[in-house]
């Protein structure tokens, strides 16, 4: 995937002498498309395979944080196709980029979630984690470079906007002439004057998952042999931290965990934890003999999907969950001093809190805009329709930590999940919600649907679109509370009379086009109705979001690529 050879041409400068090793700096010519996203670098593995292109932008890493010299760095990644050749690379740029101490999990393995902890834990100034998340991996899937900084959490966009002014003036970079470093094997050794420490990927985070759950509440379930669960791990990075905590320590008969060996292409599915891509988790979860409990996570480990026995929770109504039973687990009994979601998330959060008496904050999509909050002291729990879930022990959404806090929840309350959900709508009524996802769209033509729709929204106020009258329709634009920071253009945003809402964003995660992404959320108070088919309580709503945007005409889709 990576050029070694790279390292050592075009016209090295003259080396510079670190112990038995040489630093050489290479020219180089910058590359036009090195922005990073919501989620840091993501593209194609022919695109990071371009000689120097990988290089090029860890240079512009280094160069845009000077802070980081004589610092420790930690660095991982999913496992994906070029995860560890890329790892070599960087370690040795940033041993001559004057890094003091790196911090690499074994077999180059860390889930963004553990690397969020080790960064927090170690005192470490940041980290580099290796990821495209739920994207496809193997040579012609994709790869990802994501930064973060000492707290844990994804660098703010002014830090990634550094990065990528950088990278379109880079002239040359620097990397140490030396042999590779074994991962596999924990222990130290030195490449130049960096200390490099191989670490126990799951050892941290295990180590706090059991400080914020009740363990032996949780393997007393396990081990009762009256609640059978399946874990996904989708044959990504947490394979191991599944087997360590799920089978090793909390008593989980074997094989709970399926897919637990992580592969460099996933085993040929997108590590993507949700109805369309877990398909044989689901079939099990709604076959006859169904277990009581499944979850699966993604490929770096920050996403996660729930189910009961052929119940299906939305993430929207796990992040609710977990927020009205904090008291009931020891992490969080007392001190939820307040909550977040992303702007698309449903709103069923937003009744939690109001009952808690405690604010919920609204945010961009992205989990960097949850940072502030987090630092600040000002939030507890947060999460994002996009199966992501998360709390402050971290600074970014953890998928396992999510499944813990579940199966926590149940042993107290001794019911099933189809039960706790039912329970909750009972109590806070239900939000009727489905995400519509259309993928693999020309960006040109989704770019020009959604710039009609913004010229359209100061007009729709008033107008009726089959049953739905429309009462407000706005672009979100987001003031961070404590910095004062705004970013506008958020996703346009439209309500209507009876409380309906509708959101439209365009994606910002995938490499292969465009990808539309529409939300429709009902709320229906009254438990007679809250069990009506999903796609019937919101048809009324589709109906309108066809009329307002026109997807059918302007995208030329008769239908969603995945519906959610």
């Amino acid at each position: 995937m990576i050029h070694n050879e790279t390292l050592h041409t075009p016209q090295p400068g003259p080396p510079a002498e670190t112990g038995r090793t040489n630093i050489v700096t290479v020219v180089t010519q910058p590359f036009t498309d090195q922005r990073p996203g919501t989620s840091g670098l993501r593209k194609k593995v022919a695109v990071f395979a371009q000689p120097r292109y990988l290089e090029n932008f860890v240079q512009s890493v280094f160069d845009a944080l000077p802070g980081w010299r004589g610092a420790t760095l930690v660095l991982g990644g999913d496992g994906r196709y070029g995860n560890e050749l890329a790892l070599q690379v960087i370690l040795k740029m940033a041993a001559a980029n004057g890094i003091g101490r790196a911090l690499v999990g074994r077999a180059g393995l860390l889930s963004t979630p553990a690397a969020s902890c080790v960064i927090r834990r170690r005192d470490a100034a940041g980290g580099i984690i290796l990821s495209a998340s739920h994207n496809p991996g193997g040579p012609d899937g994709d790869f990802g470079i994501k930064v973060n900084l000492a707290n844990g959490g994804p660098a703010p966009e002014k830090v990634t906007q550094a990065i990528y002014e950088t990278s379109r003036t880079i002239r040359a970079y620097r990397a140490l002439d030396a042999p590779d470093v074994p991962l596999d094997r924990l222990g130290q050794s030195r490449l130049g004057d960096m200390v490099v420490e191989v670490i126990d990927p799951v050892a941290d985070y295990a180590a706090l998952m059991e400080r914020l759950f009740d363990f032996e509440a949780i393997r007393a379930l396990l081990t009762s042999g009256r609640f059978r669960m399946r874990f996904d791990a989708m044959h990504a990075v947490t394979g191991p931290y599944a087997h360590e905590l799920l089978e090793r320590c909390l008593g989980a008969p074997a094989g709970t965990v399926l897919r637990g060996e992580p592969r460099t292409d996933f085993g040929g599915e997108p590590p993507d934890p949700n109805l369309a891509h877990a398909q044989a988790l689901v079939a099990e979860m709604f076959g006859p003999d169904a277990p009581d409990f499944g979850a699966a996570c993604d490929g770096d480990g920050d996403r996660n999907m729930i189910l009961g026995r052929r119940f299906f929770v939305t993430p929207s109504d796990s992040l609710a969950v977990l927020a009205a039973n904090a008291a009931l687990v020891p992490g969080y009994r007392g001190r939820l001093v307040g909550v977040a979601r992303s702007m698309p998330t449903s709103r069923a959060l937003d009744r939690v809190a109001a009952r808690l008496g405690i604010p919920c904050y609204e945010t961009p999509t992205g989990w960097k805009y949850f940072g502030n909050l987090l630092d600040a002291g000002r939030i507890t729990l947060c999460g994002e329709e996009s199966f992501g879930t998360g709390s402050d022990h971290a600074r970014e959404k953890d998928g396992l930590w999510a499944v813990l806090y579940w199966l926590n929840l149940l042993a107290a309350r001794r019911a099933s999940v189809e039960d706790v959900v039912r329970a909750h709508w009972r109590s806070y009524g239900r939000d009727f919600y489905t995400r519509h996802d259309y993928e693999g769209l020309n960006p040109v033509t989704a770019e020009c649907l959604m710039k009609r729709l913004r010229r359209r929204l100061p007009h729709l106020s008033g107008q009726v679109f089959g049953a739905q009258r429309v009462r407000l329709a706005d672009e979100f634009s987001y003031t961070d509370p404590v910095d004062g920071s705004v970013s506008p253009g958020q996703g346009p945003r439209i309500e209507f009379e009876d409380g309906a809402r509708l959101v439209l964003r365009l994606s910002g995660t995938g490499t292969r086009g465009a990808t539309l992404r529409v939300y429709l959320e009902r709320f229906e108070p009254d438990p007679a109705r809250q069990g009506e088919d999903v796609s019937i309580a919101v048809a009324a709503l589709a109906q309108a979001a066809e009329a307002i945007a026109g997807m059918r005409a302007r995208l030329g889709r008769k239908r969603p690529s995945v519906v959610t």
